[in-house]
């Protein structure tokens, strides 16, 4: 029996999953994060965003992976700069601003209100002995992060050792970027993911359109947009303005995470120019631990104590808008090379390295944090109840801070 070409409908349907995309209008996403934004917390927004994307279907998990492994490539937080990724791959510029706006706008409300009761009262004791236990309650959803990425991420030996070799390397204290860049050769020379190559056998490759004039342009209307504040913070000639361009070129070069883009900011901020004694600083990172969203939002707290809410404004722009401007420049360029083998092998080992940076933190933190056996337990509760019993981040927290704060009232904790 003869065989009739396949029409455009049928080849279509047999597309990537990446290809079938949902619409999403643009004021269901800047709901969805600004939902994320205020309820979670820490290294546990990983485990909120990875959520949504799943329930939601909007992304593929080969998509979602492939994503976070991007951003682990070029500097800035690495939770603000995946959810301008996601944003980004469901409806362009306009996707990825509502995204990382309404993801980042209940921290920075909060911390302006934190801020001016701290300024005007002096240091807020009570934050730390809270903030042990949700140093605990963060091990424990960091652990199920961990477990589940290297459930996808390590496939054979190569990326076994990958990942054990970044967790050792982050741990005798090599630059995370170094590392990431190691990763991403050795997985390039050694790593075929042979999944990923059964799938493309077994279907066309997805055509990817030229960028369209009107995306090019909203691009370059978002770098110049940046370059526009980043003169204006130059044209001030004050403290906020050198403190703006401080941040602009922290947030141009810092790869990682909140705690390892932390000392990059407290040299400039407290040992260069003294903008910030170390105590008030230490208040400030204990401020962006205590609220949702992303960590860095600390550089809010830094820019009140100059500037009031016009400095915090800016402060907080200029930590976020490099990495930002960069996710979008950055994923053009991986949608035109994701079908390399190549390419496909340097994201397995960054994904693989990523276990290994994921480890190193818990080891960090659990020297830190986990301090006791009430600590200890109030980790290992926070892991078994997301990891069996499937309960939702914000409950974890929520729960877990109320009884940590009636252990303390009790003294304890």
């Amino acid at each position: 029996m003869a065989t009739t070409e396949p029409t455009e409908p049928q080849r279509a349907s047999t597309a990537p999953q990446q290809n079938e995309r949902p619409q999403v209008s643009l004021l269901t996403i800047f709901l969805t994060y600004l939902q994320i934004g205020a309820v979670a917390f820490g290294f546990a927004i990983l485990q909120k965003l990875k959520a949504v994307v799943v329930e939601k279907r909007w992304m593929s998990d080969v998509e979602m992976n492939e994503g976070l492994a991007l951003v682990q490539l070029y500097p800035g937080p690495i939770m603000v700069d995946f959810t301008a990724y996601v944003g980004y791959k469901l409806r362009g510029v306009p996707g990825a601003l509502v995204a990382t706006l309404g993801f980042i706008l209940p921290s920075y409300f909060l911390m302006l209100v934190l801020s001016a009761a701290y300024f005007a009262s002096g240091r807020l004791t009570w934050i730390h002995p809270l903030f042990l236990g949700l140093e605990a309650l963060v091990i424990g959803v960091i652990f199920n992060v961990t477990l589940e990425f290297a459930e996808r991420a390590i496939k054979g030996r190569i990326e076994a050792v990958i990942a054990l070799g970044a967790f050792v390397a982050l741990l005798f204290k090599m630059n995370a970027i170094v590392i990431v860049l190691l990763a991403l050769a050795i997985g390039a020379l050694l790593l075929r993911p042979a999944g990923e190559q059964d799938k493309a056998a077994a279907r066309p490759l997805p055509v990817v359109k030229p960028l369209s004039g009107r995306r090019w342009a909203a691009i370059a209307a978002v770098v110049g947009g940046m370059l526009a504040v980043a003169g204006f913070s130059w044209a001030l000639h004050s403290d906020v303005g050198r403190m703006g361009l401080s941040f602009f070129q922290i947030g141009s070069v810092a790869f990682g995470n909140g705690t390892t883009i932390l000392p990059l900011i407290q040299s400039e901020i407290v040992e260069v120019h003294h903008w910030l004694t170390p105590a008030q600083f230490a208040d400030g990172i204990a401020l962006g631990q205590i609220t949702p969203g992303p960590f860095l939002i600390t550089a809010a707290f830094i820019g009140y104590k100059i500037g009031g809410i016009g400095a915090a404004t800016l402060m907080t722009f200029a930590m976020f808008s490099p990495s930002f401007a960069m996710t979008l420049i950055f994923t053009e360029v991986f949608t035109r090379l994701r079908h390399l083998t190549a390419m496909r092998g340097a994201l397995a080992g960054v994904l693989a390295s990523f276990v290994g940076l994921l480890a190193t933190v818990i080891f960090q933190l659990g020297a830190v944090g986990l301090t006791g056996p009430i600590a200890l337990a109030f980790a290992a509760g926070a892991f078994i109840a997301i990891r069996f019993f499937k309960l939702d981040v914000i409950w974890v927290f929520a729960g877990g801070l109320l009884l940590w704060a009636g252990l303390l009232v009790l003294r304890l904790a």
